[in-house]
């Protein structure tokens, strides 16, 4: 009776451990620097980074109109909507991801990545052009 109570207990030592490794695997998964995504948030020192885009910015990203070319329907992962013939669509220049224009322009305006992969949704010319500002900032 007593070992199976000691068994029950460390069991249950050995479960919460467990969560706890769990835990600290998905915060810590959180707060990692993925493509950019919280470089503000982990190196404060690097305020150029911005963590939304202008609506200026946005415009620079291509544009098309939605033809069906499979016969499964694609779905724009912001709404959750099936596109439609003829929608305004917009693709990220990193990860080639499509979106309702006015679906991922709102979340742009938020969040400067991709809501599907989290890749940095800022084109590399953008990119570049960050990184001489920065270099004439530092000179």
């Amino acid at each position: 009776m007593v070992m199976e109570i000691v068994v029950s207990v460390m069991l249950l030592f050995v479960g919460i451990a467990v969560l706890v490794f769990i835990h600290v695997c998905i915060v810590g998964r959180a707060f990692s620097n993925r493509n950019g995504i919280n470089a503000t948030i982990l190196n404060p020192t690097n305020l150029n980074v911005r963590t939304s885009m202008s609506q200026e910015d946005i415009k620079k990203l291509p544009c098309f109109d939605y033809k069906m070319e499979s016969t499964s329907p694609a779905d724009c992962a912001v709404c959750l909507d099936n596109f439609k013939v003829g929608e305004k669509c917009r693709t990220l220049p990193k990860c080639n991801h499509s979106f309702h224009v006015q679906c991922i322009d709102s979340w742009l305006k938020k969040t400067a990545v991709c809501p599907i992969c989290r890749a940095s949704a800022k084109s590399i010319v953008e990119t570049e052009e960050q990184r001489n500002d920065f270099a004439l900032q530092m000179t």
